[in-house]
């Protein structure tokens, strides 16, 4: 059974609260450019593409602004942006693993600007595959769990090729394999399901709980990271007590 950061909770109850759209229709552009680059511009053949479009629409990203991020990518040419994923590991406040993934098309800019948040906030950034081997890649799928039997949801998760569903903090959450997620997806769409998030995730296989002045430290470290503008998802194996959970 997959485990489920409570951070990732934390981050959609900070969302609705604080959402800054334009960072992340900004975060949600580059992704879309990568995908269109790597898979081609239609998303019926393009796994990644289609999540990003799902993400947009969820987020209420314009479809002006979607099509022109599309428009961009298909495009050729000097002035063409190349972005990589690079993936940073490190530890937080009391030695918490901590993952930062990027979409950069400038390495020395983007590890300056991770390694400065690390340090700030009394994290330190970590050489390739310190922490990494403590996550497993999952495709996870979110549903609110107010007005549906979470019993039927899982049943109908499970018969679509889901292998796992919790229900937690008014949460269904469906773990998937990556390459599952697509299908499970619209399989619960097609149900007449709401969609909270569907994404490729990286959750620990163990957690390591945290309280008081460290749950607060942390927070600051991980939502630095991803106030930067070429980190694209943060991951940790913290685990916040639920007065953190709650008030973030």
């Amino acid at each position: 059974m997959a485990g489920h950061s409570k951070w990732a909770q934390i981050k959609r109850q900070k969302a609705a609260a604080d959402f800054k759209k334009g960072a992340t229709f900004s975060k949600i552009a580059r992704e879309i450019h990568v995908a269109v680059r790597e898979g081609g511009p239609n998303p019926d053949a393009n796994l990644r593409l289609r999540m990003a479009l799902e993400r947009a629409k969820r987020e209420g990203m314009p479809n002006d602004t979607i099509e022109r991020a599309i428009a961009k990518a298909s495009g050729a040419g000097a002035d063409a942006e190349n972005y990589e994923t690079v993936i940073y590991e490190g530890y937080g406040p009391g030695g918490v693993a901590v993952l930062a993934v990027a979409l950069t098309d400038n390495r020395n800019r983007t590890a300056s600007e991770v390694r400065h948040a690390f340090s700030r906030h009394n994290g330190t950034l970590g050489e390739t595959g310190c922490v990494a081997w403590q996550f497993e890649t999952v495709g996870q799928i979110v549903i609110s769990a107010d007005g549906v039997d979470a019993d039927e949801v899982a049943l109908l998760a499970i018969d679509a090729g889901a292998t796992d569903v919790e229900t937690e903090n008014g949460e269904i959450i469906i773990t998937t394999d990556p390459s599952e997620l697509g299908d499970v997806t619209e399989r619960l769409k097609e149900a007449g399901l709401t969609i909270q998030a569907a994404e490729i995730q990286r959750v620990p296989q163990a957690s390591v709980d945290v309280d008081g002045s460290q749950a607060q430290a942390t927070l600051k470290l991980l939502e630095a990271l991803e106030d930067l503008d070429d980190v694209q998802a943060v991951y940790t194996n913290a685990n916040f007590p639920a007065e953190v959970t709650g008030a973030a």
